[in-house]
């Protein structure tokens, strides 16, 4: 018989686990609890990698009340309503400092509730109640179910333009407004959040990184460069990166080269709300009015410079930014001509016709100008305007590059055992990693 997958191995302990915040947050009996409906959201028993969360649509026989308005965040739970979705931290996932991310997506939810508060319908789920991550208790969030559905039929290869252009121009109204909204004085550094004894929102680790608050934009690329390079330390493909002694290249990089990088960045005091998955994925919309109904899912959402949403988001519609690319391959030619489109803002006329690749069709160029143009219209932060953006993102390929994802993961890894492949993925990784060196000069 086949073992059960690391999620569903633990998926009876979970369930019991949320009754009893049912009985001892919520104060249900245990009439209503066993009457309780739950459901889980986008769970697939036999996934093979861990879940970020486990999320679960509650529908409660009766009205429910609880004492979150005493945890900063928490707004009271509205009359009558009876269905929500619970987060549940995984506690086993791959990279994520558990001490204080509900603490982080919590904060988050709140300044971005108050940033997007003029979009209607509502966009930002409503927190009714959370728990942080400690010794034996798992990480849990009760929010809104938002209503909509997924964005699958709008970004469909079927879909027109005109229907795409329709949620690009919302989602660049959304990035605008977070990116405008003047984040509380409380917060000072660059990283995580978390909330102080009075419930201030204050700087604290990023949760992705396990690392931080920062005291600066460079600083935090300095904690990050370092943070990857002790993981790399510990994984026995990578070996710190001291084979070969690209360990050094890396290090003299750091020392001597990494201030370099941000000497033309104008803005590199301004902080805004990062998403981090800002993408259609994470969107819910009404298909009768077309409206964006819902952004979800802020496991990694972070305080750092605006054009960080734009190394980490928006990827399905060609509107990530990518840092150094080779150019040795059509597909690399590609992304380098777009990497100079969205530099530039100017795309070239006539579009050029895309490519394709084994994984099916390869770069929409219709939709990335598109995303393009919405930006442009309002005004929005975007690569063409943030000056010195190409040398960041340089240097944050350089951090992605220090650990590379295959040989990372232990879920892919323990997939993947031919030792053969794995010292290929290496090589390939180490070419990766001196190309983006030599670019730099190191």
């Amino acid at each position: 018989m086949t073992a059960p997958s690391h999620n569903h191995a633990n998926y009876q302990a979970r369930l019991d686990y949320i009754w009893g915040l049912l009985g001892d947050h919520f104060g249900l009996s245990n009439e209503n609890i066993a009457e309780t409906k739950i459901t889980p959201i986008q769970y697939e028993a036999d996934f093979p990698f861990k879940y970020n969360n486990f999320v679960y649509r509650l529908e409660f026989p009766v009205d429910i009340s609880d004492d979150g308005l005493e945890l900063p965040g928490c707004v009271p739970i509205p009359a009558g309503a009876r269905a929500f979705i619970m987060r549940l931290s995984n506690a086993d996932a791959e990279g994520m400092y558990q001490e204080t991310r509900v603490q982080n997506e919590v904060a988050i939810l709140t300044l971005a509730s108050a940033a997007l508060r003029h979009i209607k319908p509502n966009i930002v789920p409503r927190v009714f109640g959370w728990g942080g991550a400690s010794q034996g208790r798992l990480g849990w969030i009760l929010q809104d179910l938002m209503p909509g559905v997924p964005l699958d039929n709008v970004f469909s290869p079927t879909a027109s333009l005109e229907q795409k252009t329709a949620v690009l121009r919302q989602m660049a109204a959304i990035l605008k407004a977070l990116q405008d909204y003047p984040l509380p004085k409380s917060i000072q550094g660059w990283g995580g959040l978390t909330f102080d004894s009075n419930g201030a929102i204050v700087s604290a680790p990023m949760p992705s990184v396990g690392a931080g608050p920062w005291s600066s934009l460079e600083n935090s690329y300095r904690g990050r460069l370092k943070a990857a390079l002790d993981k790399a330390d510990k994984n026995p493909y990578l070996k710190g990166w001291r084979p070969n002694d690209i360990r050094d290249r890396v290090d003299d990089f750091i020392e001597r080269g990494l201030s370099a990088q941000f000497s033309d960045l104008t803005s590199s005091h301004d902080r805004a709300i990062i998403h981090a998955d800002f993408t259609s994925d994470n969107l819910l919309h009404d298909p009768a009015t077309g409206l964006v109904t819902a952004l979800l899912d802020y496991d990694f959402s972070t305080i750092l410079h605006p054009a960080y949403e734009f190394f980490r988001s928006f990827g399905p519609n060609g509107g990530r930014f990518t840092g150094w690319i080779a150019d040795s391959d059509p597909e690399g030619q590609e992304l380098l001509e777009l990497r100079r489109a969205k530099l530039t803002g100017k795309f070239p006329s006539p579009l050029p016709t895309p490519r394709e690749t084994p994984n099916g069709p390869g770069l929409d160029w219709e939709l990335a100008q598109a995303w393009e143009n919405e930006l442009q219209r309002i005004n929005v932060k975007r690569p063409s305007t943030i000056q010195g953006i190409d040398k960041l993102a340089d240097v944050d390929e350089l951090l992605g590059s220090l650990t590379p994802w295959r040989l990372i993961n232990t879920d892919f890894l323990r997939m993947n055992t031919d030792e053969g492949q794995r010292m290929a993925l290496r090589r390939m990784g180490e070419e990766q990693l001196v190309a983006v060196l030599d670019h730099l000069g190191f």
